[in-house]
Formats: C-alpha cells, sequence, structure tokens
C-alpha cells in the first residue's frame, strides 16, 4: 500500500498522537489526561485513536487512570517501562503496575 493510497489520519487523533510523541521516556499520561490537554473527546475516544493509530507513537506511555498496563499488551509495556526507567509498584496481589504519583507527566519540559 502506498502512502497516497493510505486514509487520511483524521485532525483529532493527529492531535492525540502529537501529544502522545511529546511525552518524555519515564513518564505518562492518562487517557483522560490527554483528553483535557486538547480540551475535546474523553478517556474514551483518546483510547479509540491509540488503538486504531497508536502503534507508531510511544503507546505504553498513555494509560489507564488506575495505572495498570494494556491489558494484552502488559509484558510489551513492562518491559518498556523498565527500559525507560518508569516508576512502578507492585501490589498486594504480586503484579506491577505504574506508580502514578510518580510517573504522571505535569506536561512541562523537564
Amino acid at each position: 500500500m502506498s502512502e497516497e493510497s493510505l486514509p487520511e489520519l483524521p485532525d483529532y487523533a493527529e492531535r492525540v498522537l502529537q501529544v502522545a510523541e511529546r511525552i518524555p521516556p519515564g513518564r505518562v499520561l492518562t487517557y483522560g489526561d490527554i483528553a483535557e490537554w486538547l480540551g475535546e473527546g474523553g478517556p474514551r475516544q483518546v483510547g479509540r485513536v491509540m488503538a486504531l493509530y497508536g502503534g507508531a507513537v510511544p503507546w505504553w506511555r498513555v494509560v489507564r487512570a488506575d495505572g495498570l498496563p494494556l491489558p494484552g499488551q502488559e509484558a510489551r509495556a513492562l518491559e518498556q517501562y523498565h527500559v525507560e526507567a518508569t516508576p512502578l509498584r507492585t501490589s498486594g496481589a504480586g503484579d506491577q503496575r505504574l506508580d502514578m504519583r510518580r510517573a504522571r507527566w505535569d506536561g512541562k519540559d523537564d
């Protein structure tokens, strides 16, 4: 498939992906954080964009508010979190999740 035959990326999706690309290594934003940043849509709309188009950006940095890795992609996400030294914590059940208090990006350039 040539670039000319690819469907045009919707404007909202392009803006979501631009925010995802700005998140520094070792930091995360929630789906809701991105919707708030953009001033439109909501967590579900951001999640839909990431599901459809997010493969080309650091998708593991856009997360659920509870800090659990993306279902079905836990191993890949955790591998990236370890590589990037993203703050994690271990739950009482023994699973690893993001330490959202420490990992959430404030939107400022570090």
